[in-house]
């Protein structure tokens, strides 16, 4: 205890400024740090909301980009197997009669309706091409067939077939089209090019 006879807690009370005009300074001292502790909460609020939303995105760009990154690959191993099944379709289509009905080639014929029903369960479906009027969104021509069998600009026959991947062409079907035979054209353009006479100039 002090000389005076009080205790230090006493003597710290005593020195305590009671005044109204110092309880409003430390009123308004109090108000400010608690505004400045409430924008501090709001802003830590804010970044961690930003924090999970960044965190959010960046999640579902890299699921995006792990979907492209196999849709990419399903693709390029559905283009080989395309070519494995042409290869089928061609074997096939090349067999010799006396030979069709034997045990090992039914095996082969088997094996193929196997890969296309591999196919068809992962959305493939053949694009229709011959007899059709040429489509350069899913038929590529690579040759030309002056016929008067089909209109011109009709698909008269596939080199390739073609396939879409559920909405969207994985392979055009490479075609020949339709053009109008030489002789034809040639007559068409002799028509074009006569002039009709002048009835005013015939002679009664």
């Amino acid at each position: 205890m002090s000389d005076s006879g009080r205790t230090r807690a006493e003597e710290r009370i005593a020195e305590l400024d009671t005044s109204p005009a110092a309880l409003a300074e430390q009123l308004e001292l109090l108000r400010e740090q608690l505004l400045a502790a409430e924008r501090e909460v709001e802003q830590n609020r804010a970044g961690w909301q930003r924090a999970v939303a960044d965190f959010a995105n960046f999640r579902r760009r890299t699921e995006q980009d792990r979907l492209a990154s196999l849709g990419l690959a399903s693709e390029a191993l559905l283009i080989k197997l395309l070519n494995v099944a042409d290869d089928f379709d061609r074997a096939i289509a090349q067999l010799p009669a006396e030979i069709a009905g034997q045990p090992w080639v039914e095996g082969v014929v088997a094996i193929d309706r196997k890969l296309r029903a591999v196919l068809d369960s992962e959305g493939l479906t053949p694009i229709e091409a011959e007899g059709q009027p040429f489509d350069p969104q899913v038929h590529e021509a690579i040759a030309q067939d002056p016929t008067d069998r089909l209109p011109e600009g009709s698909v008269t026959s596939e080199f390739q077939r073609g396939y879409m991947l559920r909405d969207r062409v994985l392979r055009p079907a490479l075609v020949a089209v339709a053009t109008a035979p030489a002789g034809r054209k040639a007559n068409d353009d002799s028509n074009s090019n006569e002039q009709p006479a002048d009835a005013g100039s015939m002679e009664d």
